[in-house]
C-alpha cells in the first residue's frame, strides 16, 4: 500500500467541509422512537480487496452509535464478479453484519451501481429506508441512468451518502452527481483517512436513526468530524 495515492490532509479537510455542508441538505427523517434502517452497500469488486477488512472493522461503530435511538437495522447489498449482485437479511447488529461481510471475498468484474439502486427503491416501498451509503472506487455505467435512479431516491426520502476510494475522475464527477440528485453527499477518502470514514459512518447512522436532534446529542462528547458536523447542521437562523 505504500506507493497508494494518499490524499493531502489539507485537501482532505476541504472535501470533509464540503461533504457536512451536503448532508445539512439532505432529507430529514422523521423521528418514530423506532429503529433505523440503513442500506450498506459496497464495491467488492477485485480492486478493493486491500480495503475490505478495514470496512469489516469499521461499521460496528454505526451500531454503537444508534443503541440508545432505538437500534438501527442494516442491509448489506454489494457486487462482484459477472453479474453478481446479493443482499443480506436486515442485520440489527454489528456481529451480524461483521459475519456477513467476513463471508465476501472480492472478486473481479464490473460496477453494478444500479443493481444497489433498484434494491434500495424496492426496499423502501415496502418500509421506509432512511438512508443508502455506498463505498467504492468506480464506476463503469450509464451515468443518466444512476441519476436518474438518484433522482427517485431523492424523492423517496432515501440520501446516497457516497464514500469514494481513490481518485478517478470519471467515478468521481459521477459520485457527485448522485450525491447531489438524492440530496446525499459525496466524500473521498483512503485508508489514511479511515477515521474520518468511521466517525461519519456513525453519524449518518444516528442521522438515519433519529435525525439532526439525535446528531445532536450524540455529538456532546465527540470532537473532529463529527463536532463541526453539528456547527454545520445547525438550524438556519433565517
Amino acid at each position: 500500500m505504500s506507493d497508494q495515492p494518499k490524499i493531502p490532509a489539507q485537501h482532505r479537510s476541504a472535501e470533509v467541509d464540503a461533504f457536512l455542508r451536503d448532508l445539512r441538505r439532505a432529507p430529514s427523517p422523521r423521528a418514530r422512537g423506532g429503529r433505523g434502517r440503513l442500506i450498506f452497500a459496497l464495491d467488492a469488486t477485485a480492486s478493493r480487496e486491500l480495503s475490505w477488512d478495514r470496512a469489516c472493522r469499521i461499521q460496528g461503530e454505526m451500531f454503537d452509535a444508534t443503541s440508545a435511538l432505538g437500534g438501527l437495522d442494516v442491509k448489506l447489498v454489494f457486487y462482484r464478479s459477472f453479474s453478481e449482485c446479493k443482499a443480506s437479511r436486515w442485520l440489527g447488529s454489528a456481529a451480524d453484519l461483521h459475519r456477513a461481510m467476513r463471508s465476501v471475498s472480492c472478486v473481479g468484474g464490473e460496477t453494478q451501481i444500479e443493481r444497489v439502486f433498484n434494491h434500495a427503491l424496492a426496499e423502501t416501498k415496502q418500509q421506509r429506508v432512511n438512508a443508502l451509503v455506498f463505498v467504492g472506487d468506480a464506476m463503469e455505467e450509464s451515468v443518466d441512468k444512476l441519476c436518474q435512479l438518484a433522482g427517485e431516491l431523492g424523492l423517496k426520502g432515501v440520501p446516497v451518502f457516497i464514500f469514494h476510494e481513490g481518485d478517478d475522475a470519471i467515478a468521481a464527477r459521477a459520485f457527485q452527481q448522485i450525491a447531489k440528485l438524492s440530496r446525499g453527499a459525496y466524500l473521498r477518502f483512503d485508508l489514511a483517512s479511515a477515521d474520518h470514514l468511521k466517525e461519519l459512518l456513525a453519524a449518518i447512522a444516528v442521522y438515519a436513526t433519529g435525525g439532526y436532534r439525535a446528531l445532536t446529542d450524540y455529538s456532546g462528547d465527540k470532537g473532529g468530524d463529527v463536532l463541526r458536523l453539528m456547527r454545520q447542521l445547525a438550524p438556519d437562523k433565517t
